[in-house]
C-alpha cells in the first residue's frame, strides 16, 4: 500500500513524448509545480495537456510552452499568459477551450467512467460545432464526451503513504476529479504524513486513486491578479 516515490523524477517515470497529461489546479492555486519543473527537465515533446489554465510566462505550465513541449492545450482559463497567446495565434498551439464547468465535468466523467453527457453551455457558440444536439425540457444541450489522460498530476496540501489527499481551498475546483482520470496519477503534496494520521472524514481523494505519491520540496504561492482597495 506504501505509494511514496523518491520525488518527482521517480514519480514522473514512464511519460513519454507524444502522451496526454491531465494537471491540476486553479489559476495558479493548486498546481503541481514540482512536477511541472521536472517535466521541464525531461524535455518530453509533443504533450497534450488537459488543465483549467495555461499558467503564466515563467511559472506553471508556461515553463512548458516556453520549451514547446506542448502541442495541444485542453483548458478553459488562458488570459494571463501572453506566450501562450502569441502561439495560438501563430498555429503553433493547437487549442481547445471549453466552458470551466464542462471541463469539471468532462473529468470527473471521465474518472466515474461516464464516456458522454449532455450540456446546455455552449450551445450556440463554436463550442457546439460538429456535437450532437438534443432536446431536454424544451432547452437545447449538446453532446460533450468525457476526458481521460495517459497521467494525471495533481497537487494536494497533505497525504498520507497511502495515497489518500487533502486539498486546501480552491485547490479543490479540478485536482480531485482528475486524480480520478489518468491511468496513472501522480500526487504531489505539502506535507507527507503517515498512515492514520489523516481524519478520513476529511479526505478528499481516496488513495485507491493515486499510484504514485511525493513530498514535494519547494512550493510558491503566488497571486495571479493582486486586487486592493485605497484608503479612505
Amino acid at each position: 500500500m506504501n505509494k511514496v516515490v523518491e520525488g518527482p523524477k521517480a514519480a514522473l517515470l514512464g511519460i513519454e513524448n507524444g502522451m496526454t497529461l491531465m494537471l491540476g489546479g486553479f489559476g495558479l492555486c493548486g498546481i503541481p509545480e514540482n512536477s511541472i519543473a521536472e517535466l521541464v527537465k525531461l524535455e518530453v515533446m509533443d504533450l497534450t495537456c488537459i488543465s483549467n489554465n495555461a499558467g503564466v510566462d515563467d511559472f506553471g505550465l508556461g515553463l512548458l510552452l516556453q520549451k514547446r513541449q506542448i502541442r495541444k492545450m485542453i483548458s478553459s482559463y488562458v488570459g494571463e499568459n501572453d506566450l501562450f497567446e502569441r502561439l495560438m495565434l501563430s498555429g503553433e498551439l493547437e487549442v481547445d477551450l471549453i466552458p470551466q464547468g464542462s471541463l469539471a465535468e468532462r473529468c470527473r466523467a471521465g474518472g466515474a467512467g461516464i464516456p458522454a453527457f449532455f450540456t446546455p453551455a455552449g450551445y450556440g457558440t463554436e463550442v457546439a460545432e460538429g456535437k450532437e444536439v438534443r432536446e431536454f425540457n424544451g432547452k437545447p444541450h449538446i453532446l460533450e464526451s468525457a476526458l481521460t489522460a495517459d497521467f494525471a498530476i495533481v497537487k494536494a496540501w497533505k497525504g498520507d503513504h497511502n495515497g489518500n489527499l487533502i486539498y486546501k481551498g480552491t485547490a479543490r475546483n479540478f485536482n480531485p476529479m482528475m486524480a480520478m482520470a489518468g491511468k496513472i496519477t501522480i500526487a504531489e503534496v505539502e506535507e507527507l504524513v503517515e498512515p492514520g494520521e489523516l481524519d478520513p472524514n476529511q479526505i478528499h481523494t481516496p488513495g485507491i486513486f493515486v499510484n504514485r505519491i511525493f513530498q514535494g520540496e519547494k512550493f510558491e504561492k503566488r497571486i495571479e491578479q493582486r486586487t486592493v482597495r485605497q484608503r479612505d
